[in-house]
């Protein structure tokens, strides 16, 4: 395990610090996860394949994670206020829809696309609805602290009350006076105390679709509230890691600091990762701008901003490409280079499978060859323990490529490099490709294509009468389950029964 090499950039202290697990080798994540009332897009699939980096190096480094990933399905409303509308009810209002319809549907498109990126599915994935008890019983302990008031069924945090002992604003770098000048007047009409109070609990309207029970109204909880509630259950008070999206941090992940510090007494993680966002063509994304672009028009190249399709693969490579920190800017152009590089990578790692060692009595080891692959090997590493650089690392992998297609075409002999060297060459580039990058081999489906050309060339042989070519023909189909059925008017296949 190599815990004391890996730095990782803490948003909450704003510099790289060395990952101590609170008990190791256990880890504790907790990344939030996609509100299911929409198709998942680009954005969502930068958080998804940053994390599961994450999550797939520290199981390399032999950590033994527990992943866990909410949905949310409730509480989250428009703009992101504690008024308006439930984004999910406001969908099932529009598509005629039960809400949990409405959830299911987009949690299901959504496990669709994540699957197809190669994520793998976290330990535990909760959801928002099936912990409402547990979210009633932390507005109660908060209440009880003092740090949250009732109004008309509905509950608050009181944030200036709680920044006098506990600075409200350290993770996002804000400053609550400051917030507070900036902060449009109450109109006399709002519940809350000031502005920057944020619901734990809203009694719902007679139109709301989505309430239940609890000691205040019948209501339901405020987005923010959720992810303590479930974090806690599944990872303790207290644990390692939070991630998500930079756009979550505040006030999202601002409020979860401030929630766990009211009834535990303690931050509730100890490293904040945040992923930057992606940008098309220099522009934020996004639907009033026309640029928004979902996974499945990604993969089917449907999008009057997409020059072709983009396999899942490609969009994979082209996130790990930047580092998780850094902004990515979307362009055709970025994702043809992107489409190129993994081919590149993914031919490399078909190759090395094919590889193997090959003493030679009259070859002796290049120690310049050597040294280079040894660096290249320490370097893809080091650029994994600085805080997940899957950039970095995929630049040193290019350079073990190099050796591997010398090796490939005969450029390099394998005693060149000892039989250590060799092996260590083949593993590293194959534990990057499949358990770290989580990269895959697509193979194309040409089944159709392919019997298109055999039966024009069995046709061909047919007609000039080579029936030693017409028997090979049907004999290599049949072995792999298929059948030639000569017609009156044309030859077809079908599967041997």
């Amino acid at each position: 395990m190599q815990s004391k090499k890996l730095k990782i950039y803490n948003t909450l202290s704003r510099k790289k610090e060395f990952f101590e697990p609170i008990s190791p080798p256990h880890v504790g994540m907790y990344v939030c996860g996609p509100t299911v009332y929409g198709d998942a897009h680009l954005g969502h699939a930068r958080a998804a394949v940053t994390f599961d980096g994450v999550y797939r190096y520290l199981s390399f480094l032999g950590y033994k994670v527990r992943y866990v990933r909410n949905i949310t399905d409730v509480g989250h409303l428009e703009a992101d206020a504690d008024d308006g509308e439930d984004k999910i009810a406001k969908k099932a209002k529009l598509e005629q829809l039960e809400p949990m319809e409405v959830a299911q549907q987009y949690a299901s498109s959504y496990h669709r696309d994540m699957e197809l990126l190669n994520t793998i599915r976290p330990s535990i994935e909760p959801r928002a609805t099936g912990h409402i008890p547990e979210q009633i019983k932390l507005v109660e302990k908060i209440l009880e602290g003092g740090l949250a008031y009732e109004v008309n069924g509905s509950v608050y945090f009181d944030v200036l009350k709680y920044n006098e002992t506990k600075k409200y604003g350290r993770l996002s770098g804000r400053v609550v006076e400051e917030l507070m000048s900036g902060s449009r007047e109450l109109d006399g009409q709002s519940e809350k105390r000031n502005p920057l109070d944020f619901a734990l609990w809203k009694k719902a309207s007679p139109e709301h679709l989505m309430k239940w029970d609890s000691p205040w109204s019948l209501g339901f909880p405020g987005w923010h509230l959720e992810c303590t509630a479930m974090s806690s259950k599944y990872l303790g008070n207290q644990f390692d890691i939070h991630g998500g999206g930079m756009d979550l941090m505040f006030p999202h992940h601002e409020c979860e600091i401030a929630q766990g510090n009211a009834c535990h007494q303690a931050d509730p993680a100890r490293y904040w990762l945040h992923n930057n966002m992606i940008t098309i063509n220099g522009q934020k994304m996004g639907k009033s701008l026309g640029n928004f672009i979902t996974l499945q028009q990604l993969f089917s190249g449907e999008h009057d901003k997409l020059e072709q399709a983009y396999s899942p693969m490609t969009v994979r490579y082209f996130i790990l490409t930047a580092h998780y920190r850094s902004t990515l800017d979307f362009s055709n152009q970025a994702l043809q280079a992107a489409q190129k590089g993994y081919k590149k990578l993914i031919n490399g790692h078909r190759i090395a499978k094919l590889l193997t060692y090959q003493e030679d009595p009259e070859v002796s080891p290049d120690e310049n060859q050597v040294k280079q692959i040894e660096k290249s090997i320490a370097d893809a590493f080091s650029s994994m323990d600085d805080d997940f650089n899957t950039a970095q690392a995929i630049g040193h992998l290019f350079n073990l490529l190099k050796k591997i297609n010398s090796l490939y075409t005969g450029q390099l002999h394998p005693a060149q490099l000892g039989k250590k060297v060799f092996e260590a060459l083949i593993k590293t580039f194959d534990s990057f490709i499949t358990d770290i990058l989580g990269l895959l081999e697509e193979k194309g489906d040409h089944q159709e294509d392919l019997l298109k050309v055999i039966l024009e060339l069995y046709g061909k042989a047919k007609t000039a009468r080579e029936y030693h070519q017409v028997d090979e023909i049907r004999r290599a189909l049949k072995s792999a389950g298929l059948i030639i059925k000569d017609m009156k008017d044309k030859v077809d296949w079908a599967y041997e029964e």
